[in-house]
């Protein structure tokens, strides 16, 4: 899933001391919200201007679009509070609407909700590495156990997804990586006439948050870390999705013994062996005969991967399965099919996702590697393992920076012989031939080094549920051990990915706490697990988008 890498001036910035100096900010011209957002009035929306490339701030510039609504409160007002949900790949331009929700209500009053869409995502600067109908293309397949013939062909679908990437993106596509995240972050600030920063990061939000923290640890006022990714520079990103295989496969099999236990309401079976027999049963039907020509193993697959992300799919993902084992297929059609207006909203986020993830990091180029880990994997935590490596393998083809600014160049070049685009040409070899003279003296650099000296950095919350699946706990753990003065906040026993105003009110009292007053529980306490859902409940929170992997 990170990198101080491509973001880094000539020289190559490995520290806060290292990075140069940012451009300056203008302050954001606030207005009313594009069609295409889908935000009411009572939100505006502007857009932040912030370099391509941090090491040339004079160079291609790139427009992030933001939203804000303003405190509702203002006699009560503390500032902008700045959301990013994670991904990399998702968008927070609809934050400023949650502070309708009651939960979020006492925050609104306190604080400007401002959300963005990060570089890549949405309309700003949008990234895409393959045309999006294909990208969505069903119904497909998922293998728990592939054969040799399925990885050959998935291998093929990787490296072309890669040249893809390339193809469209061109000289672009090192830049789009969680360094530039961070200093985009830090542009924001600045825009929205903000001293200090007040942030608040699910998921991979935390992890750009951690190399923030980094950064500019004298620019944080208060920064809570939700569902905290492991920034270990061993552990971006391959390690860590390995380590996420196994922990999505220990929710799956809560999800399985919850079923079980339920074998009255859903007729599943009565331990989890008999519930995962109904699931291969119902996969390997739709394999045979895809629901409505859409729903294949792999859109099952897809739906059923959100039990591990928030247990409040349980009861309606129990009911789809044992309707269509039962003859009635209308709960799961509701729940898998694909929607037929999101593919290019998905292929942007994949791509985002690939491109930041290859981009921060060395991942094993050899094909032999990957097979190795995932096949041992697999034996044990067979739920995920292979379709987290399809989604990731791309990086196994990932193009240095070298071969991207050859891209470009070779595309400026061809639009010279069509007669236009001698000052991108121009533009195209100096980036070639600087970004092969700073590889040739440096090597290419790998994930930033987290961490901040003692009293550096002001407190920071951390929010972890103790079997989360996405960002397993230890990440936690090694965060709060890489930032000084840090405290965590752990509920006990749940696994819900995203934790913070959900549905465990002890862990709210801390976040609510610390947002509106800045306080700060002991280094480390400890909050009693949310219930577990009853049959037949209804997943209202759960229909909200989740935090991003």
């Amino acid at each position: 899933m990170v990198t101080a890498l491509a973001t880094a001036p000539a020289g190559g910035a490995t520290g806060a001391a290292a990075a140069p100096p940012a451009p300056v900010a203008h302050r954001i011209d606030f207005g009313r919200c594009a069609p295409v957002e889908h935000l009411p009035s009572s939100v505006e929306c502007g857009k932040l201007t912030v370099p391509l490339d941090y090491a040339r701030p004079d160079g291609k510039k790139i427009s992030l679009t933001v939203s804000r609504a303003r405190a509702t409160a203002r006699g009560e007002r503390q500032g902008s509070l700045v959301f990013n949900p994670g991904g990399p790949g998702a968008s927070s331009m609809e934050f400023p609407l949650y502070g309708g929700l009651p939960k979020w209500s006492k925050l609104a009053r306190a604080y400007d909700f401002v959300g963005y869409a990060p570089r890549g995502v949405g309309r700003s600067a949008p990234l895409s590495c393959q045309d999006p109908k294909e990208f969505a293309k069903v119904p497909s397949d998922s293998r728990t156990h592939p054969d040799a013939a399925f990885k050959r062909r998935k291998v093929a679908v990787a490296r072309a997804y890669a040249r893809g990437c390339v193809r469209r993106a061109g000289g672009d596509l090192p830049y789009y990586n969680s360094v530039n995240n961070a200093r985009d972050l830090d542009m924001l600030r600045a825009a929205l006439g903000e001293k200090k920063l007040t942030f608040m990061g699910a998921s991979y939000g935390t992890y750009f948050a951690a190399v923030y923290a980094t950064l500019f640890p004298g620019h944080v006022r208060r920064m809570l870390f939700d569902s905290v990714v492991n920034p270990a520079p061993r552990q971006i990103w391959y390690r860590n999705n390995l380590d996420q295989d196994v922990a999505f496969q220990r929710r799956w099999n809560d999800w399985l013994r919850w079923a079980a236990e339920h074998q009255a309401d859903y007729h599943l079976g009565t331990t989890r062996r008999a519930v995962q027999h109904s699931y291969d049963t119902a996969a390997k039907k739709l394999r045979r005969h895809p629901l409505n020509g859409k729903i294949g193993a792999g859109q099952l697959q897809s739906a059923f991967l959100k039990t591990g992300y928030n247990d409040a799919f349980w009861p309606m993902r129990a009911e789809a399965l044992s309707g269509y084992l039962h003859g009635d297929p209308k709960p799961l059609i509701a729940q898998a099919l694909p929607r037929s207006t999101g593919a290019k909203e998905e292929e942007n986020g994949n791509a985002v996702y690939t491109a930041v993830e290859c981009n921060d990091a060395r991942w094993p180029h050899d094909w032999r590697t990957w097979n190795r880990d995932n096949t041992e994997i697999a034996r044990i935590a067979p739920f995920e393992t292979w379709d987290n490596a399809w989604m990731n393998l791309p990086c196994a083809f990932w193009p240095d920076r070298s071969e991207t600014a050859a891209a470009e160049l070779d595309t400026a070049a061809r639009r010279v012989a069509g007669h236009s685009g001698g000052q991108d040409l121009a533009d195209a070899a100096g980036h070639a031939a600087s970004t092969e003279f700073d590889e040739a003296l440096h090597g290419r650099r790998g994930p930033l080094d987290i961490h901040t000296e003692p009293g550096a950095l002001p407190p920071v919350l951390l929010l972890a549920a103790e079997r989360d699946a996405a960002t397993p706990y230890r990440g936690a753990l090694e965060l709060q051990r890489r930032l000084p003065g840090s405290s965590l906040v752990t509920e006990n026993g749940a696994g819900t990915h995203g934790i913070a105003f959900g549905d465990n009110a002890c862990v709210n009292q801390y976040t609510e706490a610390y947002l509106l007053h800045g306080k700060i529980p002991a280094h480390k306490v400890y909050c009693r697990p949310r219930a577990e859902p009853a049959p037949g409940q209804q997943a209202t929170r759960a229909q909200h988008a989740l935090p991003g992997k």
